[in-house]
């Protein structure tokens, strides 16, 4: 394992180590704003803020924060979408020294609380319909001070005067009291400085970010990730895409900034490489086929529910995609079938990735230009190792034996934030333990089974759900399908999809079925199938599926209950 056989597909162009620099991660906006200044960094619904105009107001934002008393190492939270309000707050927390906290702005008010609480937050900055949400999760740890915004701050005219009013109608329009306490982001912005203001950092010592991981399996932990992890897997990114263009490309970001992969791949990559940012608050098909047809993106990384969605559109057609470039996908296992309908519609290169909230969070990609393996999640970024592992002993297997993949890097976490058990049970030696089995081959391409606790084990076989989900996304009529192991009495568990087929589809319980067993050993053909108008999602995309497992347990156990 330690030959690193990976190496011998780098392309010529991608160096295998790379010094990165000791810096605050906001510099990279300063760099950028000081070498383009009247480039576009963010086009907001229509709305072009240049380099140089995005960075005055980030400094606005940073001297207005130090003057309320926020200080290096303490925590802010943002709770937006993807809007130039988010980007202003992340940057100007940056250059104070202070540490972001990126919310989801869909949390109910028990995750705000845990989250909030956990990370020992002092400021918040959301948006004005969800002041009251944020008031009633922290009724027991009352915030210093709320900043509030509203879609309408930043949107060019017409739509900002037309927005309240669909706000209004859409029921998501909020009065807002304002206080010494409960500040509006506008004002807060414009009786400040724009003077330079720079905190020092020790980028590998100091946190830039506390990202919470999804929390699907327990309580959400909160990653600690320095200035020096992000800017390593930023710059890891940039040396990936060599062909990328300074100061020349458009991103389309419709991930959201609040998950560390739209965080690094979009908002970090695109500033450092002085790009401009097609900001999305939120995916809606429709507006992403016009906005790609119209504004011309080149780089668009997604969740494959993204691409699932664009490619099973019905007026696909009608919209000229022939602007994106390159696609990473990541958040989810890309479905071999999606990629290339993808690229044979769009004629860019979408290539699949892997990485985790842990490792700031890209570890791994196939390559765009040069040899790719369908089904791989590609090879190790620069100064980045990777092993398969017996997950209890630690030690090498064999190539090509499944086992657990660890990693080690610059991008992997500090740990996790006042979790020391967990910590030392994640990263052992600098390694992190993933939790995800995987294989490697004989070109040092690694692929993912499936995370361990997602294994399936049937009558004594282990089944990975990702095999059986390649199969049904074969299938001509189906649009999506999950599959997850279910309590069975005889076997253990057994294999239950759940599928979304395409519009005006009638395919059958059967018919699926019989697909499956011309494709797959007997054990791992799927027993139950559950058809379903849509699947439960992160905003990211990512199916949750502990959540129809955890419906499944909660029906079983309904049905026991009766038959008592």
């Amino acid at each position: 394992m330690q030959n690193k056989p990976w190496f011998n597909h780098y392309p010529k162009e991608v160096p295998h180590s790379y010094n990165y620099p000791n810096q605050n991660l906001a510099q990279f906006l300063v760099d950028s704003a000081a070498q383009y200044p009247a480039h576009t960094a963010l086009d907001f619904m229509g709305k072009k803020i240049t380099y140089e105009s995005l960075l005055k107001s980030v400094y606005r934002f940073a001297n207005a924060l130090l003057r309320l008393g926020i200080r290096k190492g303490d925590r802010i939270a943002v709770m937006l979408p993807n809007c130039p309000q988010g980007v202003i707050a992340y940057y100007g927390t940056l250059l104070t020294g202070a540490v972001a906290v990126m919310t989801n702005p869909l949390y109910v008010p028990r995750e705000i609380e845990h989250q909030l609480t956990d990370a020992g937050v002092r400021l918040i900055v959301t948006m004005d319909a969800l002041v009251e949400r944020v008031n009633k999760a922290m009724e027991k740890h009352p915030l210093e001070y709320i900043i509030v915004t509203g879609m309408q701050d930043y949107l060019p005219f017409p739509k900002n005067m037309l927005y309240p009013i669909k706000a209004k109608k859409d029921g998501m329009s909020a009065v807002v009291q304002y206080n010494e306490r409960v500040l509006a982001f506008k004002q807060f912005l414009k009786h400040s400085s724009e003077q330079p203001c720079h905190v020092e950092v020790d980028a590998g010592v100091d946190l830039a970010l506390i990202q919470y991981t999804g929390g699907t399996t327990g309580v959400a932990k909160g990653v600690m990730l320095t200035h020096m992890n992000l800017i390593s897997n930023t710059i890891q990114s940039q040396l990936w895409f060599y062909k990328a263009r300074k100061a020349k490309e458009i991103y389309m970001a419709a991930l959201p900034f609040f998950h560390v992969f739209g965080l690094t791949v979009l908002l970090n990559l695109a500033i450092y490489n002085a790009g401009t940012l097609l900001l999305l608050p939120r995916f809606e098909i429709n507006q992403v086929l016009k906005m790609i047809d119209k504004m011309k993106p080149t780089i668009f990384p997604g969740a494959p529910t993204m691409y699932i969605a664009l490619i099973n559109h019905p007026e696909v057609s009608r919209y000229d995609l022939s602007s994106i470039n390159i696609c990473i996908s990541g958040a989810a296992p890309l479905p071999v079938e999606v990629q290339e309908q993808f690229e044979r519609i769009s004629g860019g290169k979408l290539i699949e990735g892997y990485g985790l909230t842990e490792a700031s969070p890209v570890t791994h990609a196939n390559n765009f230009w040069e040899l790719r393996k369908t089904g791989s999640i590609g090879i190790p970024f620069p100064d980045t190792e990777a092993r398969i592992v017996n997950a209890l002993t630690g030690e090498d297997l064999p190539l090509g034996e499944i086992g657990e993949l660890i990693v080690r890097g610059p991008q992997v976490m500090k740990g996790y934030w006042n979790r020391p058990e967990e910590t030392a049970a994640s990263l052992r030696d600098g390694w992190l333990y993933t939790g995800d089995l995987a294989r490697m081959d004989e070109d040092g391409f690694f692929f993912i089974l499936d995370r361990r606790k997602d294994l399936i084990i049937a009558g004594g076989y282990n089944i990975y759900p990702r095999e059986v989900e390649e199969v049904l996304f074969e299938h001509p009529d189906v649009e999506e399908a999950v599959v997850a192991g279910t309590v069975d009495p005889y076997r253990g568990e057994t294999v239950k999809a759940y599928i979304v087929l395409k519009e005006g589809c009638l395919t059958t319980e059967a018919e699926l079925k019989s697909w499956c067993k011309e494709r797959l050993a007997v054990y791992k053909v799927p027993k139950v199938y559950e058809f379903r108008k849509a699947l439960p999602k992160t905003l990211v995309g990512k199916v949750l599926r502990r959540k129809l497992i955890d419906e499944e347990n909660e029906r079983q156990a309904a049905e026991h209950k009766e038959k008592a």
